[in-house]
């Protein structure tokens, strides 16, 4: 069974193990975190991230973020990280993070949230759109990773 709940400072370490082991360049045109790199810091803080559990133990994660830190942006919230457990995909917990995401977004007043994925992460594509994400732009060839020019999809769900 998986339950989404707020992250706590004591998922620490697993959040930080998590990163670690669904780290790809299907996933991120960044370097892969150095071990022992901590999870929570300036730019995450436990009350952005939700944590999936299945079976009493983390599965997954999604980070909710503030767009940009401007008056006119406050409507909306930006889907900045999402992971599951590579040895618990395909049970249903990346839908529910994502879920849950748009449901803690609209909870603070959110009006829309966006997201970005790149473009040969099909897998992930799929999850946002069955959650009710759209495509609203693509950047073309935005990332050189592994030796192919990756797109850059700009996804997006209004909420009513």
């Amino acid at each position: 069974m998986t339950t989404v709940r707020a992250a706590r400072a004591d998922d620490e370490a697993a959040l930080a193990k998590l990163d670690e082991r669904t780290w790809t360049s299907l996933v991120s045109p960044a370097p892969p975190p150095p071990p022992g790199t901590p999870f929570f810091d300036d730019g995450t803080r436990p009350e952005d991230v939700l944590v999936a559990e299945h079976d009493g133990t983390v599965a997954g994660y999604v980070r909710l973020d503030d767009g940009f830190p401007i008056p006119a942006h406050r409507h909306v919230r930006v889907i900045g990280g999402l992971a599951v457990d590579p040895d618990r995909r395909r049970l249903g917990i990346a839908r529910q993070l994502v879920d849950a995401a748009v449901a803690e977004a609209r909870r603070r007043g959110a009006r829309k949230v966006t997201l970005r994925v790149l473009g040969h992460n099909t897998a992930a594509r799929r999850v946002y759109e069955g959650c009710g994400f759209v495509v609203e732009g693509v950047l073309r060839a935005e990332f050189h990773v592994d030796g192919a020019d990756i797109d850059d999809v700009l996804m997006a769900r209004t909420l009513a």
